[in-house]
């Protein structure tokens, strides 16, 4: 007597569920995550009554200070907040040119010492044209 030999299926793993559900986890991540701009460095200027200063168009230094101390250069954040690296940031940016506006854009409640920091480090730099920046207050005169 001669028996078949069952027929050996060959084995076969379907990947397309597991694709499927890949992609809804992935959406679903997507979907629920949220995104932050906490590069910015969020300033709120002091006020002042006074004429805006009148630049010539070129190109200026700004350096922010925060409510925290830290430094933004150009809008560029220091990762350290000590005058060397202020220093190195500012000589980066200015290419030597001595005579660009520099201007100081500190937060009304940031920490007096970082404030005269900047100051210092433009002074001691041999930077002349130094402007501080304020917002127009909303009194009238």
């Amino acid at each position: 007597m001669k028996f078949r030999r069952p027929r050996e299926d060959s084995l076969e793993i379907n990947l397309t569920p597991l694709i499927d559900c890949l992609l809804f986890l992935i959406i679903f991540l997507m979907i629920s995550t949220t995104f932050n701009k906490s590069g910015k460095v969020q300033i709120v200027l002091p006020e002042a009554k006074g004429e805006p200063a009148r630049t010539s168009g070129g190109r200026t230094i700004e350096i922010g200070v925060s409510q925290t101390g830290g430094y933004t250069v150009n809008g560029q954040e220091l990762a350290i907040k000590n005058a060397v690296q202020l220093q190195s940031a500012i000589e980066k940016i200015s290419n030597g040119r001595r005579d660009l506006p520099f201007v100081i854009a500190a937060d009304g409640k940031a920490p007096h010492q970082s404030v005269v920091t900047v100051m210092d480090v433009a002074g001691q730099m041999g930077f002349v044209n130094l402007n501080i920046s304020t917002r127009i207050s909303s009194e009238p005169r």
